[in-house]
């Protein structure tokens, strides 16, 4: 009779090939965290192991996992707690893990942004999948922020530079377009970014009216 396998369940084939990631895995179940841990090492992740929420927190601090797994319940701080630290101070993206469905949870863990819910027990044929999947969407957050951040600092350059535009317009007489390539002359006279001369123009001009304003008092 052929003997039962036991452990972490073999890869599908094509698994191996795939980009793999840092996963940090949080749960006070050794056996569980072993197993989990076993599965994805298997798979080509990276893991780290917690047993508790604290540890987990502190290990993302420091390692900055690609995404956690968070057990709902683990002695001291538990999943939902270690995950509202984990938005405060890492932004690390996470799914939770919990021995049985809970609304309140779910509910809880979604307003938190959690990218997953699995429910014990978890097999790597359907960790795998939930887990790329949360990688997956965890790259697009990513990268709408920082498309985001990028927009706004382009936004923020613009409205200084053409503040300082108008302060050149203003002082030398000068045309919209010979004041903008007075700003890039000197700019480039420099070998500076623009936005580098723009705003130290118009800080210097707030601070000469502020300066003006005091004595004026």
């Amino acid at each position: 009779m052929r003997r039962r396998q036991t452990g972490p369940s073999r890869m599908p084939e094509g698994w191996a090939d795939m980009s793999k990631a840092r996963i940090l895995i949080a749960d006070d179940d050794r056996l569980v965290l072993a197993t989990l841990s076993a599965s994805l090492k298997e798979a080509g992740y990276e893991t780290l192991e917690a047993n508790d929420g604290a540890e987990a927190v502190e290990l993302c601090e420091r390692h900055h996992p690609d995404l956690a797994i968070l057990d709902i319940r683990m002695p001291g701080m538990d999943g939902i707690e270690a995950a509202a630290k984990l938005q405060e101070r890492t932004g690390t993206p996470f799914i939770i893990l919990s021995a049985y469905p809970d609304e309140e949870l779910v509910a809880k863990a979604t307003d938190l942004g959690a990218l997953g819910y699995l429910v014990k027990p978890v097999h790597a044929h359907g960790l795998i999948p939930a887990l790329e999947a949360a990688l997956k969407r965890a790259r697009e957050i990513r990268d709408l922020k920082e498309s985001r951040h990028r927009l706004i600092s382009v936004l923020e350059g613009d409205q200084v530079t053409s503040t300082a535009v108008g302060v050149i317009m203003e002082r030398h007489r000068l045309s919209k377009k010979a004041a903008f390539e007075k700003l890039r002359g000197h700019a480039r006279s420099q070998r500076r970014k623009l936005t580098e001369i723009a705003n130290e123009l118009v800080d210097a001009v707030e601070l000469a009216n502020n300066i003006r304003d005091n004595l004026s008092d």
